[in-house]
C-alpha cells in the first residue's frame, strides 16, 4: 500500500514511522496482531485504549502489535483502483496476512466503518465465509457489551479490561498455530478464556445459559501504562500526553452505560502518576497533558496530584487539563491553578433543567451548588460556560425543558454585569437507552418528537441575549438507538447499508439515513421496534453478556428514578450490592475471575477531605523569561524516506516536540501566543526527499554546536537526520540559498524513460520553455527554462538537476511534469542533494 502514497491524500496518515512506533521482525514473532480504529488517522491517534494495548503487546517479545486505521473515501478510491489491500502502518502488511486483527468499537455508528475495513482489507465480511488462511477479526471496547448486530462479522469479542486479556489471547492464538489447530479448534481455545465471547457459539434463537464475564483488571497499580507512545504526523484530534488516573465510577447516573460497565473504581496511586507524567512528557515532548477518568474529579487525591502536576508543568511550559469535573468536585487551590493559566471556557453537565429530572437520572447535585460552581468560575475570571443536556430522558415533560433555560438564565445572571464577553452555551443531546442501565427498558422518543423538543427549545432561547442553544445532531441520536439496543438482525441491515454507501456515520457531513432506512425495509424490519419500551421479563439480546452489575440492581435503580430517589455513591454512602464487588462478604457476579481476584474498590483516601491536609497554598510563579536570546543557529538536516511526505507544518511539529525531548532552551516570541523562534528554508514539495535541508532556531543560552546536533539527532523519527550546526549572528533575516541540485532518478528502464530522458535533452536545447501557472490572480504563462543552470544524465536513469531559483521559483514535482507529461513520483524519485548561494 505504501508504494502508492505519492498518489494519497494526506499521505502521512500512513507512514507508520512516527516517534515511538515499534519496528520488530515480523518472521521471529509467535504472534501478530493489527491494532485498528474503525476511523481516521486523526480520530484513532486519540484512542488512550489502543496505546494502551500497543505498548503491553510490543513490550513481549514474542508478540508483535501494529495499527490500522480506516482511510478516507478518496484514499479508498486509489486502494482499490491499483489492485492494493488496506495494510498494517508499520511494516506495510496486508491486514489479511496478520494472525489477529484487534477492532476497537468504542460507540455504535462505527460498526458500517468495520466493514469497510474489513472489505478494504481482502477479508470476507462474515465469519461464516472466512477460511483457514483468514486472520481471526476480534472486537473489544465499550460496544461489544452490545454489539449483537456485528456478532456475525467478529470471530470473537473480548469484554472488560483489555491489559491481561490481551496477552493470553495472542498466547493462545500462538500456541493453536504452533500446534496446527485450525480456525475453529482456535475459537474454542479462546471460548476459555475470561472475557472471551464467541458469537457463533451461541444461538439467540435457542439461548441456554451462557454467561460471557467481562475480563477485569482489580489493581492498576502494577500495569505498565504507556509513556513513550507514538506521536502522531500531523494534529491528532487528541494531540496531548493523555493519563488515565482512575478507572470505573460509582456515582449511579443512570443513563450512563460507562459507570455500569467499568466498575469497580481503581484509582493510581499520585506517586505512580506523577511518575508516568514527568517520563511521559520527556519521552514525548508533548506540550499539553490531560488527567483522564469517567469523572475526573472524583479522584480522591486529585488536590496533591494536580497541585505537584501542575507547578511542575508551569515550569515546563506544558497546560494541563481536567476534563470530566462534576459541579462541586474542584477545589479552590484548583481552581486558582486553572484560572493562572487558561480560562478560555468551562463546561458542566446538569444533564437536565428541573431538579425532579436531575433526580430521576440519579445525577446527584442541586441547582444551588451548580450556580456556587459558576460563580466560582466567573470570581476566577471564566467568561464563557457550556452546560450540557439531554432530552427525552424518561419522564421527561415541556415543563422540564422550560427549565433548561430557567437554569441557564441563572447562570448568566449569576456572572453580574462586569463580565463583558460572557457567553453561556446550552449544548443539548437525544437521550439514547443504553444496555446495561436502568434505562435499557425505556423507550428512545421518535425522530420527529426530537425534532419537536428541539424547535421548542429554539423558540424558547431566541429572545435572550448571551444564551446560545446547540444540539447534537438529531439523526445520529436515532442511529444510535436502533443499533444501541439491537440484535443479530440488524447484522443483514449493516451489511446492506454499508453497500449502499453508509461509512463515517459519526461524522456530520456523511451522515445519511437513507441507506439505512432502505436496508431495515429490504429485511422487512422498523425502528420503532428496537426504540420500544422493553417489558422487564422479555429476554433482552445482550442478557448473556455480563458485566458484573447484576439485574436485580437495575431493576431496583429503575424503580428509585420513577421515585425520584437519590442514590448514593457508594464510595462514600452505603453499598447497594450492585454486584460487582467482593465487599463486605458480598459475592462477586464474576464469580470465575473472583476466584483469584480481589475485586472490590481501590482509593487512595476513602473521602476527599482526608487529602486536603497537607495541599500547598497556590502562589504564581514568576514566570521566566522566554525571550531571551543567547544563541542562533542554522540546523541543516535530511528528510529522507517516509519523512518525505511530512508537509512542512508536519515537520515543524515533529521538530519541536523533538526539542522539547532534547531539553533544548527554546527561544519564544512575546505576546499571547508564543511561538518558538524556528524558522524554516524554502518548503520541500511533499514526497520530495532531500539531503540537504535546514531551518534556523533561537535558544535563549548559548549552547555547544556539536552537543546540540549530538541531542537534537538522537530524538529525531525514521528518515530525519541532523548532521551539521552553523552559529549564526542574533540578527532576525539571514539570505536563504537560492541554487539547489536535485538528483531525478526514473524507476524502471524502457521506452517511457527513454522518450523522458529525450524530453530533457529538447528542453536544454531550447531557448525557452513556457507553462501556464496558477496563481490568485489567475493564469500567467512564465518561462521555466531560465530556472535551470545544468543537467547532467547519468547512466539510463539518472539526471542531476541544477536549479536556479534566484529570478523564478516552480515546484519541481510540476517542473518535471511541465517537462515530462504524465510522470509522477509513482514513476520517478527525487532528493534534493545540495544547496547553496551561488
Amino acid at each position: 500500500m505504501k508504494r502508492l502514497l505519492p498518489l494519497l491524500p494526506r499521505p502521512t496518515r500512513y507512514l507508520g514511522s512516527e516517534w515511538g512506533t515499534v519496528h520488530k521482525d515480523i518472521n521471529k514473532v509467535r504472534a501478530h496482531i493489527a491494532l485498528c480504529f474503525p476511523d481516521l488517522y486523526e480520530v484513532g491517534m486519540s484512542y488512550l485504549g489502543q496505546k494502551i494495548l500497543y505498548e503491553i503487546v510490543n513490550r513481549h517479545p514474542d508478540f508483535y502489535a501494529e495499527r490500522g486505521y480506516v482511510p478516507c473515501k478518496d484514499t479508498a478510491d486509489i486502494i482499490r483502483e491499483h489492485g492494493e489491500l488496506l495494510s498494517t502502518m508499520e511494516s506495510d502488511t496486508p491486514l489479511k496476512d496478520v494472525d489477529i486483527v484487534g477492532v476497537s468499537m468504542t460507540h455504535e455508528l462505527c460498526y458500517t466503518n468495520v466493514l469497510y475495513m474489513l472489505d478494504l482489507a481482502g477479508i470476507p465480511l462474515r465469519t461464516k465465509d472466512r477460511g483457514e488462511d483468514c486472520p481471526l477479526i476480534i472486537a473489544g471496547g465499550g460496544s461489544v457489551f452490545s454489539a449483537e448486530p456485528m456478532a456475525d462479522f467478529l470471530d470473537a469479542m473480548m469484554l472488560g479490561d483489555g491489559e491481561e486479556s490481551i496477552i493470553r489471547v495472542l498466547e493462545t492464538v500462538a500456541q493453536c498455530k504452533e500446534n496446527g489447530a485450525g480456525r475453529h479448534e482456535t475459537l474454542e481455545a479462546l471460548s476459555k478464556l475470561p472475557g472471551l465471547y464467541i458469537p457463533s457459539f451461541f444461538d439467540p434463537e435457542n439461548p441456554d445459559d451462557t454467561c460471557i464475564e467481562k475480563a477485569i483488571v482489580d489493581d492498576l497499580e502494577p500495569v505498565p501504562f504507556p509513556q513513550g507512545q507514538v506521536l502522531s504526523f500531523g494534529k491528532a484530534v487528541h494531540d496531548r500526553l493523555t493519563l488515565e488516573i482512575a478507572r470505573g465510577c460509582t456515582r449511579g447516573c443512570r443513563f450512563c452505560q460507562a459507570g455500569i460497565l467499568y466498575r469497580p473504581v481503581r484509582e493510581r496511586t499520585p506517586e505512580t502518576l506523577n511518575k508516568i507524567l514527568m517520563d511521559g512528557l520527556k519521552e514525548t515532548g508533548y506540550e499539553e497533558t490531560s488527567f483522564l477518568s469517567l469523572s475526573t474529579g472524583d479522584y480522591s487525591a486529585l488536590d496533591g496530584l494536580f497541585a505537584t502536576s501542575f507547578d511542575h508543568c508551569a515550569a515546563e511550559q506544558v497546560s494541563i487539563s481536567l476534563p470530566s469535573l462534576r459541579v462541586g468536585s474542584i477545589s479552590d487551590s484548583i481552581m486558582q491553578r486553572i484560572s493562572s493559566i487558561r480560562r478560555t471556557g468551562a463546561t458542566i453537565a446538569p444533564e437536565a433543567g428541573s431538579q425532579r429530572m436531575r433526580d430521576v437520572i440519579n445525577k446527584g447535585i442541586t441547582e444551588p451548588e451548580i450556580l456556587d460552581h459558576v460563580l466560582n468560575l466567573f470570581n476566577n475570571g471564566w467568561q464563557s460556560v457550556k452546560l450540557y443536556f439531554m432530552i427525552g430522558l424518561p419522564t421527561e415533560t415541556f415543563e422540564d425543558l422550560d427549565a433548561i433555560l430557567d437554569l441557564c438564565l441563572k447562570v448568566r445572571d449569576v456572572a453580574g454585569k462586569h463580565i463583558k464577553r460572557l457567553q453561556i452555551t446550552a449544548a443539548v443531546s437525544p437521550f439514547v437507552p443504553k444496555t446495561h442501565t436502568p434505562f435499557q427498558w425505556d423507550r428512545q422518543i421518535s425522530l420527529e418528537e426530537i425534532n419537536e423538543r428541539l424547535d421548542y427549545l429554539k423558540s424558547i432561547f431566541r429572545p435572550h441575549k448571551r444564551l446560545q442553544l446547540k444540539f447534537h445532531q438529531p439523526q445520529m441520536s436515532f442511529l444510535e438507538g436502533v443499533f444501541s439496543r439491537g440484535d443479530r438482525r440488524l447484522g443483514n441491515v449493516l451489511e446492506s447499508a454499508y453497500k449502499k454507501g453508509a461509512i463515517f456515520s459519526s461524522w456530520k457531513d456523511h451522515l445519511s439515513l437513507k441507506p439505512y432506512m432502505e436496508a431495515m425495509e429490504e429485511f422487512g424490519l422498523t425502528p420503532e421496534e428496537y426504540q420500544r419500551e422493553r417489558d422487564i421479563d422479555e429476554r433482552l439480546p445482550w442478557d448473556h453478556l455480563s458485566c458484573g452489575v447484576s439485574r436485580k440492581f437495575l431493576l431496583t435503580e429503575r424503580r428509585r428514578s420513577l421515585e425520584e430517589k437519590i442514590t448514593g455513591d457508594c464510595r462514600y454512602d452505603v453499598c447497594r450490592n450492585c454486584g460487582i464487588c467482593e465487599f463486605k462478604g458480598r459475592k462477586s457476579l464474576l464469580k470465575e475471575q473472583a476466584k483469584d481476584k480481589d475485586i472490590r474498590p481501590r482509593m487512595i483516601f476513602e473521602s476527599r477531605d482526608q487529602a486536603n491536609d497537607d495541599i500547598p497554598q497556590f502562589e504564581p510563579a514568576e514566570k521566566p523569561d522566554l525571550g531571551l536570546k543567547g544563541s542562533h543557529f542554522r540546523l541543516w538536516f535530511e528528510k529522507m524516506g517516509p519523512t518525505a511526505y511530512l508537509s512542512q507544518l508536519e515537520l515543524q511539529s515533529v521538530l519541536e516536540r523533538a526539542m522539547r525531548r532534547a531539553e533544548l532552551p527554546l527561544s519564544f516570541s512575546q505576546g499571547y501566543h508564543p511561538m518558538p523562534r524556528i524558522s524554516f528554508g524554502r518548503a520541500l514539495p511533499v514526497g520530495v526527499e532531500s539531503r540537504a535541508e535546514w531551518l534556523n532556531i533561537m535558544l535563549r543560552t548559548e549552547v555547544d554546536s556539536d552537543e546540540l546536533v549530538q541531542r537534537l539527532d538522537a530524538q529525531m523519527p525514521i528518515g530525519l537526520k541532523i548532521y551539521s550546526a552553523e552559529p549564526l549572528t542574533l540578527s532576525r533575516k539571514h539570505p536563504q540559498p537560492q541554487i539547489e541540485e536535485y538528483e531525478l532518478t526514473y524507476r524502471e528502464a524502457g521506452e517511457k524513460t527513454r522518450k523522458w530522458l529525450d524530453n530533457w535533452h529538447d528542453f536544454m536545447g531550447s531557448d525557452s520553455f513556457s507553462v501556464e501557472r496558477k496563481t490568485k490572480k489567475g493564469t500567467k504563462t512564465v518561462d521555466i527554462r531560465p530556472a535551470v543552470c545544468q543537467v547532467n544524465f547519468e547512466g539510463e536513469r539518472g539526471i542531476r538537476i541544477l536549479f536556479d531559483w534566484n529570478q523564478l521559483y516552480f515546484n519541481p514535482i510540476k517542473f518535471i511534469d511541465a517537462v515530462c507529461p504524465g510522470s509522477s513520483l509513482l514513476d520517478f524519485r527525487l532528493v534534493k542533494t545540495r544547496q547553496s548561494f551561488e
